[in-house]
């Protein structure tokens, strides 16, 4: 048999041992696997001494199936729990951590709590209002979890774990952290610089904002509170790129100072709105108006209320992108700082299709 042959039935003795790393308590993980990977390392050159020839793929994995699915042989490994058995715990916790932290307390944090607290006359008292429905929802949600489960494990239900797996759905080994491309950092630090000498440009050269408009409209006087943080977030974008570049090596940095800016962007963008928003003498804080010298009719009036109306939406809108972005890169900076302590596993598919 091939060294290629022999390489990938090791590559998918190694698959196996991260399918069934995923469903291990954390702090025993690597004494198990080592354990589980001595064993079946062991039956595999026993096995390849009595046909005196190394295994191929089929052969290799009729050796795994005789030993169970990855998530049976992780349950040998877990204690026995009163209410829901080692066999249905680990999908029970890995249902209850997807449904709780990632689902539930990033929807109320960044979407349903804001909405309530900015559109309430009592911010304190909507904030701990928020707080107790958060803790009332995890509470009932983990509850319905755990009885389902319960239910599940008492009526014997039967998932046919055995049957329902084979080499395809074993997941891939993952890839090492591969450092950022040079060239587009100095792309994103190049286009970073432009933006600031755009942005320090528009003051002096209206015409850069609003094209052609720039005639009859120039910015409110809102924007003289809000242009010196804009200012200081082009700033740190800069540094933050000229980093990336002088030290490639820094893998954490990049995830790390995006949400870092994205929280900085959803701070601004919010007291921004909150601005524009509050009633001044009964009247809203406009995003632009009508320039000094222009004589007001009311076609230019429509025009001016209609940017004002884009400029809102559009200021929601990113409010609204910011919070799923800071989402995503809140989720991307913990798998990449769980990676840098140890490596971690790939959902096994075949247990996903069940789910």
């Amino acid at each position: 048999m091939s060294t290629s042959t022999k390489s990938k039935s090791g590559e998918l003795l190694d698959r196996y041992l991260h399918a069934v790393s995923f469903w291990l308590p954390k702090k025993q993980q690597a004494d198990i696997i080592a354990e589980l990977s001595e064993d079946l390392r062991s039956q595999v050159e026993d096995k390849e001494a009595e046909l005196r020839r190394p295994l191929d793929d089929d052969e290799t994995m009729a050796l795994l199936k005789r030993c169970g699915s990855p998530i049976l042989v992780a349950s040998r490994y877990r204690p026995q729990t009163s209410l829901i058995g080692p066999v249905l715990f680990p999908i029970y916790e890995f249902v209850l951590k997807l449904v709780l932290l990632w689902v539930l307390v990033p929807v109320f944090i960044l979407i349903v709590g804001p909405a309530l607290i900015l559109s309430a006359a009592d911010h304190a008292g909507a904030f701990f209002t928020t707080i107790r429905t958060l803790w009332t929802t995890l509470f009932m949600t983990a509850a319905v979890i755990t009885l389902v489960f319960a239910a599940l494990e008492r009526t014997g239900t039967k998932l046919h774990l055995e049957d329902r797996w084979d080499k395809r759905s074993l997941p891939q080994l993952p890839k090492q952290p591969q450092l950022p491309s040079t060239t587009h950092t100095i792309f994103e630090l190049v286009f970073a610089l432009l933006g600031i000498v755009w942005l320090l440009a528009v003051p002096h050269y209206p015409f850069l904002l609003f094209g052609p408009a720039a005639a009859f409209l120039q910015p409110a006087p809102l924007w003289n509170t809000f242009y010196g943080p804009l200012v200081v977030l082009a700033f740190l974008s800069l540094a933050r790129h000229g980093i990336q570049v002088a030290r490639p090596q820094w893998t954490w940095f990049p995830p790390t100072a995006q949400l870092f800016s994205t929280v900085v962007g959803l701070m601004v963008v919010k007291y921004l709105i909150d601005a524009a928003s509050k009633p001044l003498n009964g009247e809203w804080h406009p995003f632009v108006v009508l320039g000094s010298s222009i004589q007001p009719t009311v076609q230019l009036a429509r025009v001016v209320g209609f940017v004002n109306a884009s400029v809102l939406l559009a200021m929601a809108a990113t409010w609204l992108g910011l919070s799923i972005a800071a989402v995503i890169q809140a989720g991307q900076l913990v798998r990449h700082l769980r990676k840098r302590k140890q490596g971690v596993p790939s959902v096994d598919p075949a247990l996903m299709r069940l789910l």
